[in-house]
């Protein structure tokens, strides 16, 4: 367990080190964050925890780099980073997307790819990231050669796989650590979008590019960003199109995050209650099972697990118990076990916070049961454990020292 502790300790380091390499005090740093020195100082010792996301981005963010370089992503853990191979060959085939495809054979109908597709839907639920990408390399090749070799509907359709093929590697290469995947991913999936013939897949694409904004803090970009997917989807949503409702609801959740880590606490409530709407009209749709080609997984569960983030990034404890203890659990059952190992994960600090660390080590251990490689490489969780760690080494030294006292002890 010490390696946690030390792993705090290097991430002040390395703050001390980008200040130090871009020439600013303490004091500098401190008024870009709108902190103390004395905050800043304790940070750099190792004596405060970076334990919400928003507060990683910002504080790289001011200091002109990438949050990885800060808290050291990808974590090393072994077997665990041979994802990294899967990560190499996919960026290969996104570098070369408008050259030839290299592919034997004859490139399978696009209805065949789709199912191939919603296995790797499957496989994203469980948060089974390393898996996903090592399937992709072989799905990009293949849906390019369709692309080449078609025309008309199904050339339009090998694009829309090679988009939603790009979402897989964009979300799988955020939740591993890999900044050069996330990058690239997202203009890939902007590019064949706009060839795919689908009025909502640009949409998507806006929708990773407002995760990517998080990493400089750009908050007022990543709303801009939705509002620009949002209005290229009205038409479709105000006509009840069951996939514009998803995509428009996942927007407005991403968007009501975005204002949270601005400090907008109003706004990221209105965006929560626009959401909320979008997820009941999801829920009142009859008729046919409609493939949710775009892979959002939006539902009223949904909603309910975004205002309890929104809530932590805020700091607001006590407002994230009370709406985890006020959802409908029918809601959040039905969740895939990614968003509910960030669930627990949320619950986990929320009750740290809250003054609860066995409840808070039992979130945790829920959640790394749940959806284990997410919650390993996340560093919210990781700077969680810290924390309980941290907190249980204080209180056992608080309890010896009385006990030595008693007995009469050095």
């Amino acid at each position: 367990m010490s390696g946690y502790i030390e792993e705090q300790e290097r991430i002040g380091q390395r703050v001390r080190r980008q200040r130090l390499s871009v020439g600013m005090t303490q004091a500098d740093l401190a008024a870009s964050l709108g902190r103390t020195q004395g905050w800043v100082s304790k940070l750099e010792k190792g004596r405060i925890e970076l334990d919400r996301a928003g507060l990683i981005n910002a504080v790289a963010a001011a200091l002109h780099c990438h949050p990885n370089t800060l808290i050291e992503r990808p974590y090393s853990g072994g077997a665990e980073t041979k994802w990294q191979v899967s990560a190499a060959s996919i960026i290969r085939e996104l570098r070369r997307y408008d050259l030839a495809p290299v592919f034997d054979g004859t490139p399978r109908p696009s209805e065949v790819l789709w199912h191939d597709m919603k296995r790797l839907l499957r496989l994203r639920d469980a948060a089974a990231n390393a898996a996903v990408l090592k399937e992709l390399p072989d799905i990009l090749r293949e849906a390019r050669a369709l692309a080449e070799a078609s025309t008309g509907h199904e050339r339009e359709e090998a694009f829309a796989i090679y988009a939603v093929a790009c979402k897989f590697a964009h979300t799988a290469a955020h939740a591993l650590g890999h900044p050069e995947l996330v990058a690239l991913a997202c203009e890939r999936a902007t590019w064949s979008a706009q060839l795919s013939g689908d009025p909502v897949m640009p949409a998507m694409a806006l929708w990773m590019r407002m995760w990517d904004t998080w990493a400089s803090a750009d908050w007022d970009d990543a709303l801009a960003l939705g509002d620009k997917a949002l209005a290229g989807i009205e038409a479709e949503y105000e006509a009840g199109d069951p996939l514009a409702l998803r995509m428009w609801g996942a927007l407005h959740l991403r968007a009501a995050i975005s204002s949270a880590r601005g400090g907008n606490a109003a706004g990221s409530d209105e965006r929560l209650a626009l959401a909320r709407t979008a997820g009941e009209r999801v829920n009142s749709y009859v008729g046919p099972e409609i493939h949710d080609r775009h892979s959002v997984t939006f539902s009223l569960g949904n909603v309910v697990i975004h205002g309890v983030s929104a809530a932590l990034e805020m700091s607001d404890q006590a407002k994230a118990l009370r709406l985890n203890r006020e959802a409908d659990p029918a809601h959040i059952a039905v969740l895939p076990n990614s968003r509910l190992g960030q669930h627990h994960m949320d619950l986990a600090r929320a009750w740290l916070w809250d003054g609860n660390r066995d409840r808070a080590l039992t979130e945790l251990e829920t959640a790394e049961r749940i959806a284990p490689q997410l919650v390993r490489n996340h560093p919210v969780a990781r700077a969680t454990l810290r924390k309980i760690i941290y907190a249980e080494r204080a209180a056992t030294r608080q309890r010896l020292r009385g006990m030595t006292g008693r007995f009469s002890l050095d």
